[in-house]
């Protein structure tokens, strides 16, 4: 079995995981004898991220007294299928010095598919000054899916409070579950042009729009500044995979642009090429 990864496991990378499922291809697909056999890892590592669902995990701390917690917390996604096991939450989008009294965390979580889920286990290591957690809620959305489920807790996670646990089982609120168009995988190649001074390090974005009107939001292609300052340069290829609102069969066109900022804002593109990863009627 060969199981292609070329993706980040790190904290400050990519999405901020250290754990990653995989799901094996055919050996053909490794074992070519081409030159271009990076890119086609590469390119399979991108085929991993698309067949995966992807879930945007808000957190919410209560806003008690002491209701921060310095301990690492960890949450697990069940399925009607399969579950995520142990996913670590290290990377928060949104804050620096995560699971503070009254904030809300950001995390993203990848998974294959696990089916509808029907719950999850949210807990702590317990170690270091501050451990215990008062937890109000988890927002979990799965843009492939069509899904934002609200999981309320509302109990601290504490060995000296409540019943002493530390972790807990939480299922969905069914009045709070909102349900919307999903979104689909769109690969994106990006192909920045050969002149002097071609490259860019401020944040690229991009919009699709389809027919009927129909537009999906704006959104950076960058997860992070890191990942700003490798790609875009002179002369290069970047691909992506992104998810989207569905805009349908035809792309009528785009928006790309960049925010501006930094030392080297300004950005020779030379084309870029779209392709909708799901089957049509999918």
């Amino acid at each position: 079995y060969y199981f292609p990864c070329q993706r980040w496991l790190a904290v400050e990378e990519d999405d901020g995981q250290i754990v990653r499922e995989l799901v094996p291809v055919d050996e053909a697909f490794v074992k070519k004898d081409s030159e271009n056999d990076g890119q086609s890892l590469a390119t399979l590592g991108l085929e991993q991220k698309a067949k995966s669902t992807t879930y945007t995990v808000k957190v919410k701390t209560g806003d008690k007294k002491n209701a921060g917690t310095d301990a690492n917390v960890f949450i697990t996604l069940y399925g009607s299928k399969d579950d995520t096991g142990i996913v670590s939450l290290k990377a928060s989008k949104i804050n620096k010095n995560k699971f503070e009294r009254g904030k809300v965390d950001e995390f993203t979580v990848e998974s294959v598919d696990i089916g509808d889920l029907k719950k999850i286990k949210i807990g702590h290591d317990n170690k270091g000054n501050s451990t215990g957690w008062f937890l109000e809620w988890v927002e979990i959305d799965a843009p492939s899916l069509g899904l934002c489920l609200k999981f309320p807790c509302g109990r601290w996670l504490d060995k000296s409070e409540d019943d002493g646990a530390i972790e807990r089982i939480i299922f969905p609120a069914e009045l709070q579950t909102t349900e919307y168009i999903p979104f689909v995988p769109y690969e994106i190649t990006v192909y920045t042009s050969d002149i002097f001074g071609a490259g860019t390090d401020a944040d690229v974005f991009i919009v699709l729009y389809g027919s009927d009107g129909i537009c999906t939001q704006q959104k950076s292609l960058c997860l992070n500044k890191r990942e700003q300052r490798m790609y875009f340069e002179r002369n290069s290829v970047n691909q992506f995979i992104v998810e989207l609102e569905d805009v349908g069969d035809i792309i009528e066109k785009i928006r790309i642009g960049h925010k501006g900022g930094g030392l080297n804002s300004g950005w020779h593109l030379d084309r870029v090429a779209i392709r909708r990863l799901l089957p049509k009627g999918k």
